[in-house]
């Protein structure tokens, strides 16, 4: 049985892989102190709790946040008996190639939602994540990622609203019902939200107008939905993109070995 793990900055999610489907998938927060002993206590106690009786056999990781991926090791090594594959590293092969500046570090999230995209899409593709940045993702006809363009990730906007203006609070990410707020905390939705709506829109259509073709937009994340009913902006959106990346990466270099 395969575990996919998907280090984010913020969260990580564990989800098991039966094949066929996700037999189950659980989340915590990222902090890169926790041990493997932690990381198998929970995981363990989650398995049985769901009753999900199954044997780890392999193992994928990608992380954003190197200094987990020592820990996340370690488990997968005194816990599972096996060495995880470990997205950016030289012994994990990708299915697609990476077309960027020499020398430079594409996050291993972003060349896994390009494998995803590419596997259930096709190319031509714009694949926008929002995560703690929110990443626009793009991917040439033959599926390589040729690059794209990242920005401050909705909640942390919204945070940096409040720490540096101290008269401004925490709000929660929604559409409001009118562009103009009466009110302090319709004003920052207001803008947020429509703020949002504007980037996602305009930077599509720079990418689309800048490699002159068509391409479809893909969208992941939990807050994709929220900006979709405002605004037709995306053609798809896939809530497991990245850890299906992950399964076709596994089994590329299982095949591949």
């Amino acid at each position: 049985m395969l575990l996919t793990i998907d280090c984010g900055n913020t969260n990580t999610v564990f989800a098991i892989w039966d094949g066929t489907a996700f037999a189950a998938s659980w989340r915590c927060a990222t902090q890169a102190t926790r041990t493997a002993d932690e990381y198998y206590t929970w995981l363990r106690t989650l398995m049985d709790l769901h009753r999900i009786d199954v044997t780890i056999t392999d193992v994928i990781v990608s992380s954003t946040v190197p200094r987990v991926v020592f820990n996340l090791r370690v488990l997968c090594d005194r816990y599972f008996g096996t060495r995880p594959y470990v997205v950016g590293k030289p012994d994990t092969r990708l299915p697609v190639d990476v077309r960027v500046d020499a020398g430079t570090q594409v996050g291993p999230d972003r060349l896994v939602n390009t494998v995803a995209g590419w596997d259930r899409h096709g190319g031509n593709l714009i694949v926008v994540d929002f995560g703690t940045a929110t990443t626009f993702d793009v991917v040439d006809h033959d599926g390589a990622y040729v690059g794209g363009v990242i920005a401050p990730g909705v909640n942390l906007s919204l945070e940096a609203l409040h720490m540096a203006a101290a008269a401004l609070p925490h709000v929660d990410i929604t559409q409001p019902q009118r562009v103009v707020g009466t009110n302090t905390v319709t004003c920052m939705q207001s803008g947020i939200f429509w703020g949002y709506v504007g980037l996602i829109k305009e930077v599509s259509a720079r990418i689309r107008a800048e490699r002159a073709r068509t391409m479809k937009v893909v969208a992941t994340g939990g807050l994709a939905p929220l900006f979709q009913q405002a605004e037709t902006l995306f053609d798809a959106y896939d809530d497991d993109l990245t850890m299906h990346g992950l399964t076709v990466i596994h089994r590329y270099n299982k095949e591949n070995a």
